[in-house]
């Protein structure tokens, strides 16, 4: 029963994480907001956060049984993943505002749009914070071997064809043909590096 609680908060959580985002939503809550609407990305942020930490700290609370007896070369790859999964995580931010990231400069983020990112890692991905994540989690998962790290990544996973059809469609909105020459220039999550 723990496990089904665990999934289905995930469920929620990236079904909440879509649907909030979404272009269409925003404009129908910006135009009840109005000059409060400024705030909308860091509340969104704070939500996100908050649930996304209880889900850890519910999973953490579960007694769940190890798949498989971790030894130290399976703790070296969880560390190596989970190391280069941050890396990139990391590197890519430094290519975007983080204040507006997370929404500390409060601000209309839907008619006020950064310039389309193509540099840094976005050059071999158009999304390496997924990318990242799953590294991260797919490291977490080499280090606690159990049910409730199996279903954060198993999770993660599943959700991200959906969430990445639906950032795109943002994207598409807001970039028009620079972001459809970006997109079938780019792939989305398996870099290609050129020379």
């Amino acid at each position: 029963m723990d496990y089904l609680v665990l999934a289905m908060g995930w469920v929620l959580f990236y079904g909440s994480h879509t649907l909030l985002a979404r272009l269409n939503i925003k404009r129908k809550i910006r135009s009840r907001l109005k000059g409060r609407y400024k705030w909308y990305r860091l509340a969104y942020s704070t939500f996100s956060g908050l649930f996304f930490l209880a889900l850890f700290l519910y999973a953490g609370s579960i007694a769940s049984p190890k798949l498989f007896a971790p030894g130290p070369g399976s703790t070296y790859l969880a560390f190596m993943f989970a190391t280069f999964g941050t890396i990139i995580c990391v590197k890519s931010m430094q290519q975007v505002s983080v204040t507006r990231f997370i929404g500390l400069r409060p601000q209309d983020d839907i008619s006020t749009t950064e310039p389309l990112q193509t540099e840094g890692w976005y050059r071999y991905m158009r999304h390496p914070l997924y990318a990242g994540l799953i590294l991260i989690f797919f490291g977490y998962f080499l280090y606690v071997p159990n049910w409730a790290s199996l279903i954060h990544l198993l999770a993660l996973l599943g959700y991200l064809p959906v969430g990445i059809h639906y950032e795109e469609q943002n994207l598409l909105a807001l970039y028009g043909s620079d972001y459809a020459a970006y997109k079938n220039e780019v792939p989305a999550i398996i870099p290609r590096f050129k020379k």
